[in-house]
């Protein structure tokens, strides 16, 4: 049964300033060289409505793997990221899914980037699924949990990184 997860972080950065950071691939690449294991950009597309797609795979050897997965699978797993960010008036929408191959995980999030007084707030709606029998509960609170904790970490990246190249 998919785990849900909610988060919400707020942004010294305005909704405009992550729309254009999430549109460079400058901004993707630095991000990414801060994650572990080879994560790579495999695409990135900013359409003329300026809908930016952006896909990412992240290949986690076994020694980068949670325990609790580790234990199950004695073998590599890749992590391909999708996110999709459309302007929509003086928001940000965003949709988010994650397939994993050489496991049963997957995950998905509806996402929104919105203006506040100090800049903006994203808020992030989502679920992991791990279908193993007995213990997919326990890997899907763990990465649920690991999500909700890394969702800052992006917001504090992406502040800085905005704040660097305006």
């Amino acid at each position: 049964m998919p785990r849900p997860f909610d988060v919400s972080v707020s942004s010294p950065a305005s909704v405009e300033q992550v729309h254009a950071a999430f549109s460079a691939e400058d901004y993707w690449l630095a991000r990414l060289g801060t994650m572990s294991g080879g994560t790579t950009l495999e695409s990135l597309v900013v359409d003329d409505d300026r809908t930016v797609r952006v896909t990412t795979t992240q290949d986690l050897g076994r020694d980068l793997l949670p325990g609790i997965v580790s234990k199950f699978y004695r073998r590599d797993i890749k992590v391909r990221h999708t996110e999709t960010w459309t302007p929509s008036g003086d928001q940000l929408r965003g949709e988010i899914a994650v397939a994993v191959s050489g496991a049963p995980g997957s995950g998905s999030a509806a996402a929104s980037v919105t203006p506040t007084a100090d800049g903006s707030l994203l808020t992030l709606n989502g679920s992991v699924e791990f279908k193993v029998p007995l213990v997919g509960g326990t890997v899907e609170s763990f990465i649920a949990r690991e999500f909700a904790h890394g969702i800052p970490d992006v917001q504090d990246f992406t502040a800085r990184w905005v704040s660097e190249h305006a």
